[in-house]
């Protein structure tokens, strides 16, 4: 996953990670885990959907975020 590519595309979008996972319905420790990949956390299916909707993200940009 590249994490910085997502941590620019929410500041871009002048959000945060705090406010991304209250979007996505997880706390920002479970958040924080998911991003950086600790104790196997990965973002589900359905969290990289809700994240492609939020910030109108192509299916290329989706690959490049996390599947790199």
């Amino acid at each position: 996953m590249n994490k910085n590519l997502l941590k620019s595309i929410i500041v871009r979008n002048g959000d945060s990670g705090k406010s991304l996972a209250g979007y996505l319905n997880m706390t920002n420790g479970t958040f924080s885990r998911k991003i950086n990949e600790r104790k196997g956390a990965e973002f589900t299916v359905g969290e990289i959907l809700k994240i492609r909707t939020k910030y109108q993200l192509s299916a290329t940009d989706i690959d490049q975020i996390f599947f790199t």
